[in-house]
């Protein structure tokens, strides 16, 4: 079973030893339609502008106007359209979850790769290079998967997680450890055991 969570932070627990935690709030959502491959299109808010190309879909699943963004989910066997029940994560021991990295932007091989950058003294003009990326007349050419400097976040990470507990009344789940992701990323969280 999957579920759209949106990070709230992380906080730690009250006792010897103290641990850290991430807080992770459950979106409501609504089921459209179930399909036979265990899957099911599910509706939920996003604050985002309301896409008016959608008014057709919330008319044809009898949604109201809050639900204003679509998904394919996996679903438990047996669920039907209407209200999605979150009480099976009352009993998770383990989730993982999948939220996108922050976006850094273009960055250099230094901070992308951790490299080591040439000398800094007086009279070297090396400083944060990434130096020689290639060989000689053989093979002529750049090699696939050389780190060089480029695009550096803003990637899909799945990380696996404890659960320590899960407040059903305010829909907050609280995990063992770090989630990747800015606070009020949006991901899914997927039950394990």
């Amino acid at each position: 079973m999957e579920f759209i969570v949106e990070k709230v932070g992380m906080s730690r627990t009250v006792g010897v030893p103290s641990v850290p935690v991430t807080l992770l709030k459950v979106i409501e959502t609504k089921v459209c339609e179930v399909r036979e491959d265990g899957k099911a299109l599910v509706a939920y808010h996003s604050s985002k502008k309301i896409n008016k190309s959608i008014e057709g879909q919330q008319a044809k699943f009898g949604i109201g106007k809050e639900f204003n963004k679509f998904m394919t989910i996996r679903v438990a066997q047996g669920t039907e359209a209407g209200d999605y029940s979150t009480e099976a994560l009352g009993d998770a021991q383990v989730v993982k979850t999948s939220l996108k990295t922050k976006g850094r932007g273009f960055q250099g091989g230094m901070k992308r790769h951790g490299f080591g950058g040439g000398p800094s003294s007086h009279g070297h003009r090396f400083g944060r290079r990434i130096g020689s990326i290639g060989n000689a007349e053989w093979p002529g050419r750049v090699q696939k998967g050389k780190k060089m400097p480029g695009q550096y976040g803003n990637t899909k990470v799945t990380v696996k997680n404890e659960v320590i507990s899960f407040d059903a009344e305010n829909q907050i789940l609280v995990l063992k450890g770090s989630v990747p992701g800015h606070n009020g990323a949006r991901g899914l969280v997927r039950i394990v055991k």
